[in-house]
């Protein structure tokens, strides 16, 4: 369906990845890398988010592949909120997986904290915040905590009693001063459903670090060609007005259904 198209960016994420062997990692990569016309690609991202997932061996596939964007996640340093929301790696863990990912040369790490998570005021904040600018990755996302009724956290949450959920343009205010400290500047922004004081999602880069595909999705400019389970496919007709096809959340159901996935995205795009 896409022959003689070329892409802009490509996005490997919306979960971890690198949840996948070594072997299977260097193989999708690898996949994409000899089907499409890469000629004018601007960026490739992978999502390594969680650092527990990361090994030495599949940052050595990840980078054989190329020099791909990847995204390494403390969303906080403040160990004791870790534990509360049920994440699995140390904040040790974090600085480990960062250090191996910088000993393999990629230019750009972006980094993912979350503002409002429970307990956690100005101080906290504060103290994640001279972590990242101890690390200086070279592209910040923070988000604004949004629970949403289905999610992970949100169960792991019910049974918490501590102090409530924190967020405030004093905090705002804090990430601002550590973006600049790295000079890096606010290069999007979105708002997302339930999100606590109206705040927002800010990315933070400097020039030249942007990460091109969030700002493609945010604009709803160009089509994307969503493959694997939930993804959503794009198409942008003459009148900017987005049309969409999804595919089936369930990993079973979308592996027994590939060829129904595939209709969907023939119709969105060939219609």
């Amino acid at each position: 369906m896409f022959e003689g198209r070329t892409l802009d960016s490509i996005y490997i994420g919306g979960g971890t990845p690198t949840s996948l062997s070594a072997e299977q990692i260097f193989h999708l990569l690898n996949h994409v890398k000899n089907t499409f016309d890469l000629s004018k690609l601007r960026e490739w991202t992978i999502e390594a988010g969680r650092p527990d997932s990361l090994t030495p061996e599949k940052l050595k596939r990840i980078r054989c592949v190329g020099d791909l964007r990847i995204s390494i996640n403390p969303q906080t340093f403040w160990q004791k909120t870790l534990d509360i929301i049920g994440r699995a790696h140390t904040t040790d863990d974090v600085i480990s997986a960062y250090n191996m990912a910088r000993e393999f040369d990629f230019s750009c790490i972006n980094m993912d904290l979350i503002v409002g998570l429970p307990g956690e005021r100005e101080a906290e904040v504060s103290y994640t915040l001279n972590k990242v600018l101890e690390l200086a990755p070279d592209n910040l996302t923070v988000h604004s905590l949004a629970l949403k009724r289905a999610s992970r956290l949100s169960e792991t949450l019910k049974s918490y009693s501590g102090d409530s959920f924190f967020q405030s343009e004093a905090i705002m205010e804090l990430v601002h001063g550590a973006a600049n400290s790295l000079d890096m500047k606010p290069y999007y922004l979105y708002r997302q459903k339930d999100i606590a004081g109206n705040l927002e999602n800010i990315g933070f880069a400097p020039y030249g670090k942007e990460g091109i595909y969030n700002i493609l999705i945010m604009e709803e400019v160009v089509d994307i060609a969503a493959c694997g389970a939930g993804g959503v496919s794009k198409r942008i007709y003459n009148s900017n007005k987005p049309q969409r096809a999804a595919n089936i959340k369930d990993v079973d159901q979308y592996i027994s259904r590939i060829d129904e996935m595939i209709d969907r995205k023939r119709r969105l795009y060939l219609a």
